[in-house]
């Protein structure tokens, strides 16, 4: 009877452990940015036609609103950007190419919250990196406000995060003085002329991280890099950015390969960071005083 028993065992274990590593999920998120700062600095600007304008705008809309997809099961998941045929190129200003490649989400992006770490593939000015690092972890504050999302009853969790240099999403306009401390009715000196998007936005230093996570899909992960809740994230904010997700399929009948991507030069994301933010200053000086037209280009070769 004993023997019986602890094979009955057995099989219920390995069912569990089968059924486990089976286990897959689905979830479409729909990011998107505010640009009413944006607009308002465009608006205001008398050296803009209509015309540039809503060209601007039509890009920056394709660049801050984007539809995700996450597939997941117990212990990874993939993240990564809905495909979609694009419309063919008009041109434009090296500025507009700078914020694309800066943009958050990057190609594929690996989580393993088994094993802590992530593997990212990220192309940055026709360059192609692989960014491999261990999660960070996440000083999590629960909160009691709950609200429904897609049907899922989901609980509030916040956090403060230093505000990342290399993501463009986090630059907000820079707020313009008033007259009165500006103008200087004894000074001739003529002020000076901004050429280069980078010197009309600033970085905060820390942005809060406001997620709602749903016990119910009892999966601690979440989109981009947001993981560690009980709970899939099915909504994050960051006062800007708000990334939301608008379908969730469980045990779907095609599964997915979640795996990480292997192409692109193997970085650590501090080293990434850093060899952005010197791109980032090498481009803001080298089209400083070209008139902003933006049209140069920087190698990203060794």
């Amino acid at each position: 009877m004993k023997k019986i028993t602890l094979l009955l065992s057995l099989h219920l274990l390995i069912c569990l452990g089968v059924e486990a590593q089976e286990f897959q999920g689905m979830a479409i998120y729909e990011s998107k940015t505010s640009t009413s700062d944006f607009k308002a600095r465009m608006e205001g600007n008398k050296d803009m036609t209509p015309d540039m304008q809503k060209m601007i705008e039509e890009r920056m809309k394709k660049m801050f609103e984007k539809t995700f997809i996450l597939n997941f099961n117990k212990s990874a998941s993939i993240y990564k950007e809905e495909e979609k045929l694009d419309a063919p190129s008009q041109g434009g200003g090296g500025g507009m190419r700078f914020m694309s490649s800066m943009m958050g989400g990057g190609g594929t992006q690996y989580k393993n919250v088994k094993e802590k770490t992530y593997t990212v593939d990220k192309e940055f000015m026709g360059k192609e990196f692989l960014i491999k690092d261990s999660l960070p972890s996440y000083a999590w504050k629960m909160e009691s406000e709950t609200k429904l999302i897609g049907g899922y009853n989901c609980f509030k969790a916040t956090v403060v995060l230093p505000a990342s240099k290399t993501d463009f999403r986090n630059f907000r306009p820079k707020k313009e003085k008033k007259q009165s401390e500006t103008k200087d009715s004894t000074s001739t000196k003529e002020p000076v002329k901004k050429t280069s998007f980078m010197d009309d936005v600033e970085l905060p230093k820390d942005i809060t991280i406001t997620a709602w996570y749903a016990p119910e899909i009892p999966i601690n992960q979440g989109p981009e890099n947001y993981w560690g809740l009980p709970g899939l994230i099915l909504e994050i904010n960051d006062g800007k950015t708000t990334i939301l997700c608008s379908k969730i399929v469980l045990n779907p009948k095609e599964k997915s390969e979640i795996k990480a991507p292997t192409n692109g030069e193997v970085i650590s994301q501090k080293k990434y960071d850093d060899t952005i933010t010197k791109k980032m200053e090498e481009f803001s000086e080298m089209n400083r005083g070209r008139g902003g037209n933006g049209g140069m280009q920087i190698r990203m070769g060794r």
